[in-house]
C-alpha cells in the first residue's frame, strides 16, 4: 500500500515538473524577446552618441571633455529619477509605466538631431536620461513577479545580454546610418539620431498590448498553469527578506550591491562610448569602426550564456560575480599593456566576457532578500547609484584623454574600478557568511 502511494506521489511531482516546465517556457517566450528587444533599443540610442562623435563633435565644436561630459550627463536624469519611476510603476503597473518610458525615450531620442551646440547637446542628454528612468529596476521588478529564483541566472543573463547584442548591432548599423551624410541636407549623425530613436516607440506601444502584470491575470496561460505558477512564486524562500521601501534602501546588502554595480558600470560604459573614437586613433575609416567595434561583443554574448549556465548549475553566484569582475578587470590591463589593434582588441574582448557576465549574474542575487516595495526601491536605488558609474565612467575617460593625450591612463583607471568591483563582491560574500 505504501508503495503505491509513494509512486501516486512521484507521478504526481512528475506532472508538476513538466507542468512548471510548460508554462514557465511560455512566459519566457512571451515576454524575454520583447523585453530584451526594448533594451536593446534602448542601450543603442543610450550609447549610439560615441558613433555620433565621429563627425558631430566638429559640427558642434565639442572638445573630448566636453563630449564626455554631453555622453555622461545622461545618467544624472536617469539617477535622479530612478526611485521615484519605479515607486510610479509598483502604483500604476509595470505594462503602463514600461511601455511609457519606451515612447517617450524614442521621443527624446530622435529629437537628439536638433541639437546645435554644446549646451543643447548637454540638455537634451539629460532628458534623454529622464525619460528612460526606471526602465532596468522596472524590468527586473517585473521579472521577480513572475519567476522564482531557479530561473532568474539564466533570465537575467539572456536579459542582460541585450547589451552586448545591441554594441553587435549597433556597430553595423550606425556605421551604415553614417553614410547616409547629406541625405535630404541631415548630416550623418542626425540620421543617426533619428532612426535609431524611433523603434523605441513602436515597441512601447506593444509593451502595452503584450505585458501582463501578474500570473492570475494571464489568460494566455491555462488555468492548471496558472495554479502551478502562482503555487511556485509563492513557495519561494528569500533570505531575511526586505518588504519596505526605505529598510531596503538602507539594507547593508543592497549597499555593498549599489556600490558593485557602480564600479563595474563605470569600466563598461566607458569603453562602450569612447571604443569608436579609440578605434579611430588606429586609422580606421568610420565604416570599418562599425564593424571592428562589433568584435569584443561577440565573445561577449558567447561568454555571458556559457557563465550563465554554469552558474545555475552551481549556485555560487556571488562567487562567479567577484571572479567574473576580475576577468573584466585583466581585459582591461591587457588592452592598456599592449596598445596594439589587434592585441587591444583581444583584452576588450576578454574584458567584456567578464562586464557582461557579471551583469547576468548580479541582478540574479537582489531578488533573493527583496520583494514587494522593498524591491520596487531597492532595486532602483541600486539602479541609481550604479547607474551614475555611466556619467563617470566618460567623463573621466574624456578627462584623461585630453590631460594625456591618449587612451591608455583612462583604460588603466577603468581597470582599477573593476577591481574595486570584485573586492565588494568578496566582502559581500563574508557579510552573508556571518549571517
Amino acid at each position: 500500500m505504501q508503495d503505491t502511494t509513494d509512486q501516486a506521489n512521484a507521478a504526481s511531482q512528475g506532472l508538476d515538473s513538466a507542468l512548471s516546465e510548460r508554462a514557465f517556457r511560455k512566459i519566457i517566450l512571451r515576454f524575454l524577446p520583447v523585453m530584451m528587444l526594448g533594451y536593446i533599443v534602448a542601450y543603442i540610442d543610450r550609447t549610439n552618441v560615441g558613433f555620433a562623435a565621429l563627425t558631430m563633435n566638429k559640427d558642434l565644436g565639442l572638445s573630448a571633455l566636453a563630449f564626455g561630459w554631453g555622453a555622461g550627463i545622461l545618467f544624472f536624469g536617469y539617477c535622479f529619477f530612478e526611485v521615484p519611476s519605479n515607486i510610479l510603476l509598483c502604483r500604476v503597473g509595470a505594462r503602463i509605466w514600461l511601455s511609457r518610458i519606451m515612447i517617450t525615450w524614442g521621443i527624446a531620442a530622435a529629437a537628439s538631431a536638433l541639437v546645435t551646440g554644446p549646451h543643447s547637446f548637454y540638455v537634451s542628454r539629460f532628458l534623454l536620461g529622464v525619460a528612460e528612468a526606471g526602465f532596468t529596476p522596472g524590468a527586473m521588478y517585473f521579472f521577480t513577479a513572475w519567476f522564482p529564483v531557479h530561473y532568474r541566472s539564466r533570465l537575467m543573463s539572456w536579459y542582460q545580454m541585450s547589451l552586448p547584442i545591441a554594441s553587435l548591432a549597433s556597430g553595423p548599423i550606425s556605421g551604415l546610418i553614417m553614410q547616409m551624410n547629406g541625405f535630404l541636407g541631415l548630416a550623418g549623425w542626425k540620421w543617426l539620431f533619428i532612426l535609431e530613436g524611433a523603434p523605441a516607440i513602436v515597441i512601447g506601444v506593444t509593451f502595452y498590448f503584450l505585458l501582463t502584470e501578474r500570473p492570475e491575470e494571464a489568460k494566455w496561460l491555462t488555468p492548471e498553469e496558472r495554479d502551478v505558477v502562482i503555487r511556485t512564486l509563492a513557495a519561494e524562500k528569500r533570505e531575511r527578506p526586505v518588504k519596505k521601501m526605505w529598510a531596503a534602501m538602507a539594507d547593508s546588502r543592497v549597499l555593498i550591491l549599489a556600490g558593485i554595480q557602480f564600479s563595474f558600470t563605470i569600466g563598461s560604459y566607458a569603453v562602450a562610448i569612447w571604443l569608436p573614437l579609440i578605434l579611430k586613433g588606429h586609422h580606421l575609416s568610420n565604416f570599418s569602426i562599425g564593424w571592428v567595434a562589433a568584435i569584443p561583443y561577440v565573445f561577449g554574448c558567447a561568454g555571458t550564456i556559457i557563465w550563465a549556465r554554469r552558474v545555475d548549475h552551481s549556485g555560487r553566484r556571488i562567487g562567479n560575480l567577484a571572479f567574473a569582475c576580475f576577468v573584466g578587470a585583466i581585459g582591461l590591463m591587457v588592452a592598456v599593456k599592449f596598445p596594439t589593434l589587434i592585441v587591444s582588441m583581444i583584452g576588450l574582448s576578454i574584458a567584456l566576457i567578464g562586464i557582461t557576465s557579471a551583469r547576468g549574474i548580479f541582478w540574479s542575487i537582489p531578488p533573493r532578500f527583496l520583494t514587494g516595495m522593498g524591491a520596487a526601491g531597492g532595486l532602483a536605488f541600486i539602479n541609481a547609484v550604479g547607474t551614475m558609474g555611466g556619467f563617470f565612467g566618460p567623463v573621466v575617460m574624456g578627462w584623461l584623454k585630453t590631460t594625456t593625450g591618449s587612451f591608455g591612463a583612462g583604460l588603466a583607471v577603468m581597470c582599477g574600478f573593476m577591481v574595486v568591483a570584485s573586492l565588494l563582491t568578496l566582502s559581500m560574500h563574508l557579510l552573508l557568511k556571518q549571517e
